[in-house]
């Protein structure tokens, strides 16, 4: 995926917030550190730790202060994605393999357990309390997220409710607080951290609801794992759900289980791909995304706005 060329201009910052992730290696457990750095060096484009940045901009921007809030919100969704993996028993993550696979559950369960307390740690050097008015929020809602995901798996018969509130907790609140975070630590009012805060939120639902369509569309080479690896764990997407509204189709999907051959998944996902599901799910993602650009017209002008409806776009409009 190509990055956007704005994003280099914060190379300098987002090295001073890699130097924070970077603290994780001063365990005293070696498999803590081995277990962490394999984790963090799969990869990731730190969108949350420059979307925090970007609305920092809004008020006084020191990136010694701002680089906390973007650190917490980097590990905690690190530690959500090995939660995640143990969830999923996922074998490869952005084309590596998970710590389950590496090690084991125990450990992929405990590495996220020690990345989010280190998050807490970090957290300490914030002194706003309404930053961690937001941040305690926001991590009973992701846990909460990840039980709703083993709730609701392998349940054909969910509702576009229950995806919607699964996909805010599992991804729209954390690039959602990412913003108010770093907009609450440079001082500004609430009024625009709160804007900040809706406008990422409607950027992470399209944003996840892209991800959903190019786990059924791109290639294994792109995602770095198998296409329709959502499907075949369980994880019902908002493309599935539209595409089970032909009666046929859903006999077919509902037939899915984990032990299922990659090859018999096959002709599945190709049915889903002939339907209207996917154009009518990218419609979706492209409403959030217009209800974010339409919040972010209402903040204040300034030199850097013009970045963060071009990571909106980014984001919302992905196609590998």
């Amino acid at each position: 995926m190509i990055i956007p060329l704005f994003i280099t201009k914060y190379k300098k910052d987002i090295t001073i917030v890699e130097k924070e992730l970077e603290h994780l290696k001063n365990s005293n457990s070696a498999i803590v550190r081995e277990s962490t750095q394999h984790l963090f060096k799969s990869g990731g484009k730190r969108i949350r730790p420059i979307f925090g940045m970007l609305c920092a901009r809004f008020g006084e921007y020191d990136i010694h202060k701002i680089k906390y809030p973007a650190s917490v919100i980097e590990l905690i969704h690190s530690a959500s994605l090995a939660h995640d993996d143990v969830i999923d028993v996922a074998d490869l993550r952005r084309g590596a393999s998970t710590i389950g696979s590496k090690w084991n559950n125990q450990v992929a369960t405990y590495t996220g357990d020690y990345i989010f307390a280190h998050a807490l740690l970090l957290m300490s050097k914030i002194e706003n309390p309404i930053a961690h008015k937001i941040l305690s929020n926001a991590i009973v809602e992701v846990c909460l997220g990840e039980l709703d995901q083993i709730r609701d798996k392998y349940d054909f018969d969910q509702s576009l409710e229950n995806y919607l509130k699964r996909i805010e907790r599992k991804t729209a609140l954390l690039i959602a607080i990412a913003g108010q975070l770093g907009a609450v630590a440079a001082g500004v009012d609430e009024a625009i951290h709160q804007k900040l805060y809706d406008f990422g939120y409607n950027v992470g639902m399209s944003f996840q609801i892209i991800d959903d369509i190019l786990d059924l569309t791109s290639s294994e080479k792109d995602l770095g794992k198998p296409a329709g690896s959502d499907l075949h764990q369980g994880n019902v997407t908002l493309p599935v759900l539209y595409a089970m509204e032909d009666p046929d189709l859903k006999r077919m999907i509902s037939s899915v289980h984990k032990e299922m051959p990659q090859k018999e998944l096959l002709p599945i996902l190709d049915r889903i791909r002939q339907t209207d599901a996917i154009d009518r799910s990218y419609k979706m993602s492209q409403e959030y995304l217009k209800k974010a650009l339409d919040i972010l017209e209402s903040l204040p002008e300034n030199k850097h706005k013009k970045n963060l409806v071009e990571i909106a776009k980014y984001l919302g409009k992905r196609k590998y």
